[in-house]
């Protein structure tokens, strides 16, 4: 039944029943947690030989390098040459580094605030004013870094092909204090959107009137499909090159949900001249990076094809995630108006979207009744999602007979909660 459409005495029915599931729900006193995108302990083991990868003195003596001494700052070359070839890039343009790009991307965002860019600008720092573009619904940690910097988020539309290229292009046209975009183009935190052609190639050809601004281009989902359709993307920085615009694109990757998320590799990919400015002011900060552990990466998956061929492994593992709770959101919600959400090609999320004004009492409930998920409101800027709908969901974590229990409660309170909102 359309809950939208439903008479009173059907709401009021609903409302009842639905309590009675909740209550039973809460009885059980389960401890679940759905909330962030960590793979489970079935996909880590997965790469337990890597820790042997580097096991012996003689193996420490890698390419000529001996691994276990300072230097190397922008990483090993056999390194760099495996990250170029995932991101269809060159050696030079990678600089390889610890096993967080998060870490990366802030140290990046603090060098542009601190020193200004490769041309010499002002540092954000030292202007009035310090604006970032940030598609919606998206990434918590990337909006937490400019929200610690003070900057001021503007909210960007996302659409099936990726953000409102029509918005963005007007808005980075007119204001020189807009200086830069936050963008995840593969597989979307949370969307699972992928960025069409047009949308990358318009992109690549802004004109901003920031000579300094920055498109912070966060790959992190670039090898992980769930599909059977390996679905690839253009490569920006070749058609940013047709623009002339290198210089204005960071990008980042990392094997944090391929090994190891607390001891991964990560890598920053940009422009020759941001390569020079980039490493200029590392060699005050560093010596240089974890070298043992990018031969480990190296040498556990030797190329990209062996990168691929693991993740498959990470696929058949998460794909049947994905579908469990595809179809029970079908099953419980399929038709009654109160939600929508996306299936995912890949990635690690899929996005859900609540009766507006709803997104936060599903939270409360959930958390009530034992299931932590996402706090309502993550996926924007400065916590405040303008419709309260959208909510996060990350299937990878839990066990398939805990990822059940969490959806079985999850969806009985996304019923209730556009229950009582129709009920006002």
């Amino acid at each position: 039944m359309d809950i939208r459409t439903a008479s009173k005495e059907q709401l009021l029915a609903m409302k009842e029943e639905l309590t009675a599931k909740y209550n039973e729900c809460c009885a059980k006193n389960l401890n679940l947690n759905m909330s962030r995108g960590k793979p489970g302990a079935d996909q880590l083991d997965l790469s337990r030989d890597i820790l042997t990868a580097v096991s012996t003195n003689e193996d420490t003596i890698f390419e000529g390098t001996d691994l276990r001494n300072y230097g190397g700052l922008d990483g090993i070359p056999a390194c760099k040459a495996l990250f170029a070839e995932l991101l269809h890039s060159k050696p030079e343009n990678i600089l390889v580094g610890g096993n967080a790009s998060l870490t990366m991307m802030y140290d990046n965002m603090m060098r542009l605030w601190v020193f200004g860019d490769c041309n010499g600008s002002t540092p954000w720092s030292k202007l009035d004013k310090v604006k970032f573009l940030c598609p919606v619904p998206g990434y918590d940690r990337h909006f937490a870094i400019c929200e610690q910097l003070g900057m001021e988020m503007i909210n960007i539309p996302m659409h099936a092909d990726g953000p409102d290229m029509d918005m963005i292009e007007k808005l980075v046209a007119e204001d020189a204090s807009i200086k830069g975009i936050w963008c995840v183009p593969k597989y979307s935190n949370p969307t699972g959107v992928v960025y069409s052609d047009e949308v990358i190639r318009r992109f690549a050809a802004l004109k901003p009137a920031a000579p300094d601004f920055k498109i912070m281009w966060d790959n992190a989902y670039c090898v992980h499909h769930l599909t059977a359709e390996k679905i690839e993307i253009l490569d920006i920085f070749e058609e940013a090159a047709k623009h002339g615009n290198e210089d204005m694109i960071f990008e980042f990757a990392s094997t944090s949900k391929i090994t190891y998320p607390g001891a991964g590799v990560a890598c920053m990919c940009a422009s020759v001249k941001n390569m020079k400015w980039a490493k200029n002011l590392l060699k005050v900060q560093a010596i240089g990076p974890d070298k043992i552990n990018q031969a480990r990466h190296v040498k556990f998956f030797g190329n990209a094809a062996g990168v691929a061929a693991h993740m498959e492994k990470h696929a058949a593992i998460l794909a049947p995630k994905f579908e469990i709770v595809l179809q029970m959101l079908e099953e419980n919600l399929g038709g009654t108006g109160a939600a929508s959400w996306l299936p995912a090609k890949g990635g690690y999320f899929i996005s859900f979207d609540a009766m507006p004004g709803c997104a936060s009492r599903i939270f409360e409930l959930c958390k009530q009744a034992g299931v932590v998920i996402t706090d309502a409101g993550a996926t924007y800027p400065y916590g405040k999602d303008p419709l309260d709908s959208n909510l996060r969901i990350a299937p990878s974590f839990p066990p398939v007979d805990e990822l059940k229990a969490a959806m079985e409660v999850f969806c009985v309170c996304a019923k209730l909660a556009a229950v009582e909102k129709m009920l006002g």
